[in-house]
């Protein structure tokens, strides 16, 4: 190698090096700004935590899961002197569910599902009309909060419904899920564990999450299954006490409709085996049983699970609407004149447009399978 060969081999190493103690530079810089940014991300939503704590944990950056021991040991023991004001006003309005939900001569699971029917059926809202936006962020998380409020974020309802199991002597867990953002209860009933999720199944969906196993639950959450007791139970698993077996899944439509003339809230079907077709007509049925067994007098929707032995599982629930939503066109118009009549005197310009998307409803895919349908949650 001569000395014009060295030099322009010594030049191009060193711009080598530079280039690569830059790139490295870059490389870190980047590494470290994805660090703040998920540290940012974290701090908000939760960061995922291989812990088996209940209490204390912060869900979704936001609220807090507190313990309420005091309160169920307070109801058991019948001394309430050691509460603060705040828990004693809890205890007071908990003491009222309970007198009027829950009979002597219940079982625990009765005593369960009566509370877990309270807490969906009377926290989803109340019967105004209105909504009214809470100042506070942390406003029913906590069941002082959920019972007066009459409404609960996911911590609230599993926060109350483990104070209501733990007053009843039911021994009670909350579970959070891997990434901090849901949390549920798990309550034993015998010798088996169950996932109840209230949260889920507020707003009309009835038994859906009620007594799930660990295989039903894993369908919409997630969660360190290592922390917690396994949830094997069936006894008392909702959906599956009251599964019928189809032989065919052209079998179901009938099945449902009887169900639906008797009233029934929740119905479920059990077929042991589908192929992908059978999933592919079984899904395109599912949508097609929603929409036409839907109407004024009530709402019909359709989901998929599975059970521990990998059978599909069809939930339907069943709103039925016993109330008039509507206005009645005496209000109606009384409000459209009076509109009218002051817009006129002060000149306003209404404005509206018809919107009407017929094609809205044409984006159902035929090839979407039921597992497929389930493993979208």
């Amino acid at each position: 190698m001569n000395g014009n060969h060295k030099t322009l081999f010594v030049v191009f190493s060193i711009i080598i090096t530079v280039l690569l103690i830059a790139s490295i530079g870059l490389n870190a810089f980047s590494l470290l700004k994805i660090k703040e940014n998920s540290d940012a991300i974290n701090s908000y939503f939760g960061t995922p935590e291989d812990t088996a704590d209940e209490d204390n944990i912060l869900i979704a950056g936001r609220y807090e899961i507190l313990p309420t021991t005091a309160i169920s040991d307070a109801y058991i023991s019948g001394d309430s002197s050691k509460l603060s004001d705040r828990d004693k006003e809890t205890l007071e309005m908990a003491e009222k569910v309970l007198k009027k939900i829950i009979k002597k001569d219940m079982t625990d699971y009765q005593k369960e599902k009566a509370v877990y029917i309270y807490l969906v059926k009377n926290l989803t809202g109340s019967d105004d009309v209105l909504t009214v936006i809470s100042q506070n962020s942390s406003e029913n998380s906590d069941p002082h909060d959920v019972l007066k409020n009459k409404s609960a974020v996911c911590v609230g309802y599993a926060t109350t419904f483990r104070m209501f199991m733990q007053m009843l002597g039911i021994e009670c867990k909350i579970v959070h899920s891997s990434d901090l953002t849901h949390s549920w209860d798990l309550v034993k009933l015998e010798d088996d564990w169950y996932h109840t999720d209230c949260y889920s199944d507020n707003g009309g969906m009835l038994y859906a999450n009620f007594n799930m196993d660990d295989t039903m639950c894993s369908v919409n959450h997630i969660w360190t299954k290592e922390n917690y007791p396994a949830a094997e139970g069936t006894k008392y698993n909702y959906v599956l006490k009251c599964a019928e077996k189809m032989k065919s899944i052209y079998d179901m439509p009938e099945y449902v409709a009887k169900q639906i003339m008797k009233n029934k809230e929740l119905i479920s079907c059990s077929f042991e085996s589908l192929n992908q077709n059978q999933q592919r007509a079984a899904s395109y049925l599912a949508d097609s049983l929603s929409s036409s067994f839907s109407g004024e007098e009530r709402s019909v929707s359709v989901s998929w699970t599975k059970d521990a032995d990998n059978n599909f599982i069809a939930v339907i629930n069943v709103v039925y609407y016993t109330e008039s939503t509507e206005l009645d066109d005496k209000t109606i118009e009384k409000v459209d004149n009076l509109i009218a009549e002051i817009a006129a005197k002060y000149g306003f310009e209404g404005y509206y447009e018809d919107y009407n998307d017929d094609n809205y409803y044409d984006d159902y895919d035929p090839n979407v399978s039921v597992s497929k349908v389930i493993a979208k949650g």
